[in-house]
């Protein structure tokens, strides 16, 4: 579960599958970008886009961290994916 907002825990609680994902943010990053970039709002706009991208940026990166985190775990649990860090491809055999 996901909560929204922290104050109300039960109001605002949400299933994973709610939550959009990575290229839904950027999506939604790109479209705030688009409109900002448009000059057309207002100054109070503008903030309010800018702290509605600040937030989805800040999910991207967690989302993004999450992944990284992901794969470092899973070449842990490999062996035969770790590279042999002592093979110089420029040895003369």
């Amino acid at each position: 579960m996901v909560f929204l907002n922290n104050s109300n825990p039960v109001a605002n609680k949400i299933t994973e599958s709610q939550v959009p994902n990575f290229e839904e943010i950027l999506k939604q990053l790109d479209l705030i970008v688009s409109k900002m970039e448009d000059g057309d709002l207002t100054l109070e706009q503008a903030l309010k886009h800018f702290e509605q991208g600040i937030t989805l940026a800040r999910q991207c990166q967690q989302s993004l961290r999450t992944a990284e985190q992901r794969v470092q775990e899973l070449m842990i649990e490999d062996p035969s994916n770790q590279q042999d860090t002592n093979h110089d491809d420029n040895a003369i055999v």
